[in-house]
């Protein structure tokens, strides 16, 4: 396997390729549709909605399969900006963004904001400091770069202890949320539903790696916003007659928080350091949909985007898919896109909490005439609604809402036929597949190239390498399975945890080994030990109730203390060596060779001369 510069041609049917997905996956829809009409078995409907998709998924991955290292590793360095970007944008949000996002918009209102400003600058902070940097030296995972970047052993191996522990979390995180929605759609046992998806991640993503997972998950992604935009804009277009759902919830919002307030919902005032999202499982809405800081003080919610930002520039499962991309352009051109798809999907789930808030008001209103409205009662069948079936007028109070429900409530709300809702389950079930499918990769790769071989700089053969991770693609996917299940915890409150603890522990020394040439291998690994000890300990005591900070956003408290190591230590210890300055100097000029390409190709020459 040669490492090299040469440009790659970008296969020029990939849009050809995923207009037919995106057009068997509409067709699945409409059969579906013409099938309900019919009056057909709705659990066979139900399981076509489910397996269907997850096997087109299944065989994209087994089909484009490598044993090149470069494609394994890093998709053969020929994703497009278009793609690469799409596949961050989604994988940084997930099925607990959109399902459990939803929800959080719907209870806490413009609090909820925090996550749509915290990941929009997290790719902002990615593109400016970190990305183009990362993709002129082209490691395949974070700690090899770190490894590399220090020529130490001990820091690459250190730097994968810690970053597999909120890879762990994530992916625990999206394999429950999606064995929920899972179990939403065909019934049955949610932990039998995140074994399926461990087993799909597992077959989707084995043959290839990141090329398998690139081409599996922008399938999955094309799947979420099919399902986002069909929903929210036909529901715009019979609430508002206008069909864009982003921008058709403005004027319903001033009415609504005039009639919210007259129906018993008060402004509400919390301390500074609150952070109060909606907690996993029935809720009842507390606060008008406007108020500012009515769940999420003003000091926590710079706390929280902070941690949200500083995360997800950094996060071990994001950053290393700009290696993917031909050229820094394109890598700099895929976070714009980004930011554009993640924004997009978090507009559309606060319009489609808008519309649920809406449909909420009608059916509370004191004035209302006549029965309940009968999606309340089929919002209580499906395990989403709960209140009182037998009263004839309900206050806010009376009525609840299941937080990871919300979501799918709304084609019940509009009286849209349910192949509407499979579609919409179905959808979030992808966009679970997409987040955990990347951790799973991600994960694999840090295990097989930064722990197995994470003490010797001469990797194994091409073919070892990849059978290893291989391996510990189908280890990681059943370690997440088994996390998932036997310590069951809020999604929500997992993904704050798991991005807090990255951008504690390695933030600060990503950041400073690019911006800072003092930076010495010890002060990197101390800084990213102490930055993790640090964030766990802080979520741990705070779980305790031993201090105020609230745990989804305490564990950014080890930032300061990270990086206060790092450069302490540093400045301890002799300068840098003129090998390491010239590593910083040639980083810092994104175009040209790429680094650890030709590094990898010095190492098969020197091999190649012993033998």
């Amino acid at each position: 396997m040669a490492f090299g510069a040469r440009a790659r041609m970008i296969n020029p049917r990939l849009g050809t390729y995923f207009s037919i997905f995106a057009a068997l996956y509409a067709a699945l829809f409409l059969l579906v549709l013409i099938f309900e009409q019919l009056n057909f078995n709705e659990h066979l409907l139900r399981v076509a909605f489910l397996l269907g998709p997850i096997f087109i998924y299944a065989v994209i991955g087994l089909c484009v399969g490598t044993n090149d290292i470069l494609g394994y590793f890093a998709a053969g360095r020929r994703v497009p900006a278009a793609y690469t970007g799409l596949l961050l944008g989604v994988s940084a949000l997930g099925g607990t963004f959109i399902v459990a996002g939803t929800g959080a918009f719907f209870f806490s209102g413009f609090d909820a904001l925090v996550l749509l400003v915290g990941t929009l600058t997290g790719f902002v902070i990615m593109a400016i400091a970190l990305a183009p940097f990362y993709r002129k030296f082209g490691a395949f995972t974070v700690p090899s770069y770190l490894g590399r970047r220090f020529e130490s052993r001990s820091l690459r191996v250190v730097t994968a202890a810690v970053a597999a522990v909120p890879m762990l979390l994530v992916l625990s995180a999206e394999l429950r949320i999606g064995g929920e929605v899972g179990a939403r759609l065909v019934g049955g046992s949610a932990n039998g539903i995140t074994l399926l998806l461990a087993v799909v991640i597992a077959l989707s993503t084995v043959a290839g790696g990141m090329r398998s997972f690139t081409w599996s998950g922008v399938a999955q992604s094309i799947a979420l916003f099919l399902a986002l935009m069909a929903v929210a804009t036909t529901v715009s277009v019979i609430v508002t007659s206008l069909p864009i759902p982003q921008l058709a919830n403005g004027p319903m919002v001033r009415g609504l928080v005039r009639n919210e307030i007259n129906e018993g919902l008060q402004v509400v005032n919390v301390w500074p350091l609150a952070f109060q999202l909606p907690p996993e499982g029935f809720a009842t809405l507390t606060k008008p949909y406007t108020q500012p800081f009515g769940s999420v003080g003003p000091l926590a919610f710079i706390i929280g985007t902070f941690a949200l930002a500083t995360g997800i520039s950094v996060a071990p499962w994001l950053l290393p898919r700009v290696a993917a991309a031909p050229g820094i352009y394109e890598a700099r051109k895929s976070l714009g896109w980004a930011t554009v798809f993640s924004g997009l999907a978090l507009l559309t789930v606060s319009s489609v909490a808008v519309f649920m808030r809406d449909f909420t008001l009608e059916a509370v209103m004191s004035e209302r005439l006549g029965p309940l409205p009968q999606w309340l009662f089929q919002a209580a069948a499906h395990h989403i609604a709960a209140f009182d079936q037998s009263a004839t007028r309900l206050g806010f109070e009376g009525l609840k809402f299941d937080r990871d429900g919300v979501l799918f409530a709304l084609p019940l709300a509009v009286g849209l036929p349910s192949a509407f809702s499979y579609l919409l389950l179905a959808g979030s079930l992808a966009a679970a597949l997409v987040t955990a499918s990347a951790t799973t990769v991600s994960l694999a790769s840090v295990l097989g190239e930064d722990v197995v071989q994470g003490m010797s700089w001469e990797p194994s053969s091409s073919q070892n390498r990849v059978w290893v991770g291989r391996g510990f693609v189908i280890i990681a996917a059943l370690c997440g399975a088994t996390l998932s299940i036997a310590a069951p915890t809020d999604p929500l409150r997992l993904v704050f945890w798991a991005l807090s603890i990255t951008g504690s522990s390695l933030f600060p020394v990503m950041v400073l080994s690019i911006w800072w040439k003092r930076l010495t291998a010890e002060g990197a690994t101390i800084g990213v030990l102490s930055g993790f000890i640090a964030a766990a300990l802080a979520i741990l005591i705070s779980e305790m109730g031993a201090i105020s900070t609230p745990s989804p956003i305490a564990g950014i408290l080890g930032l300061p203390v990270s990086l206060a190591v790092a450069l302490g230590v540093s400045l301890m210890r002799p300068a840098a060596n003129r090998r390491a300055l010239e590593i910083v100097r040639d980083i810092r000029i994104p175009g040209g060779e790429i680094i650890y390409d030709r590094e990898m190709q010095r190492l098969q020459l020197r091999k190649h001369a012993r033998t």
